[in-house]
């Protein structure tokens, strides 16, 4: 059974990144297999999370390391919201950036190069108020699929179990939103949905 939905989940990772680039949806990192992918209208989708009430009541905010989230990170810093950014596939654990720190840096500071210049290494961080996280697919029932290495649902849970629950938004093209995602027991969920066109509450 499990060996059955690893396989689903595969194919379904397969079929949007081939359709990602057909489209000419995908853009830069290049191709987009094997990753969160980088889609036409990120920014928009950037700019619609900001316009949340999940968004404007935060402090402190994680959001995935991937290209697809820049435009989140930036608006974060931009808003004076300390980022938390994980390091890519958690190597270096989390990264702190003080808004304070990097004003008129702040597309900079947004890149994996610029938090580590300006941000510090941490184990120990305030409770975040909202996770901002990348992926592959994405459900109406908030089921996601990552990239297949399960570094998603481990920040993702890791934050929880430490903190307790809290919002957890994604960021995706339209076409990323599938009629359901294969999901298994230790998979998390996200409640809400951006695409550049339009912001789903999960229910």
């Amino acid at each position: 059974m499990e060996h059955n939905v690893k396989e689903k989940k595969r194919k379904l990772r397969e079929l949007i990144w081939k359709e990602m680039e057909n489209k000419g949806i995908a853009r830069f990192p290049l191709p987009c297999t094997s990753r969160i992918p980088n889609f036409e209208g990120s920014e928009k989708a950037a700019e619609r999370v900001r316009l949340l009430e999940e968004w404007k009541n935060a402090r402190v905010i994680v959001v995935n390391p991937d290209f697809a989230q820049q435009r989140v990170r930036e608006n974060a810093l931009k808003d004076g919201k300390l980022l938390i950014m994980a390091s890519p596939k958690l190597k270096r654990g989390y990264i702190l950036v003080d808004p304070k720190k990097v004003r008129g840096r702040e597309e900079f500071a947004s890149t994996i190069r610029g938090a580590f210049k300006f941000g510090v290494e941490a184990k120990d961080f305030p409770k975040p108020d909202l996770i901002v996280t990348g992926c592959v697919a994405v459900d109406k029932a908030g089921r996601r699929l990552g990239k297949g290495h399960a570094y998603g649902d481990q920040e993702i849970r890791m934050m929880k179990q430490r903190f307790g629950q809290m919002p957890v938004i994604t960021t995706v093209h339209d076409v990323q939103i599938v009629d359901s995602v294969p999901f298994e027991e230790h998979d998390e969920r996200v409640t809400v949905i951006v695409t550049p066109t339009k912001t789903i509450s999960v229910r």
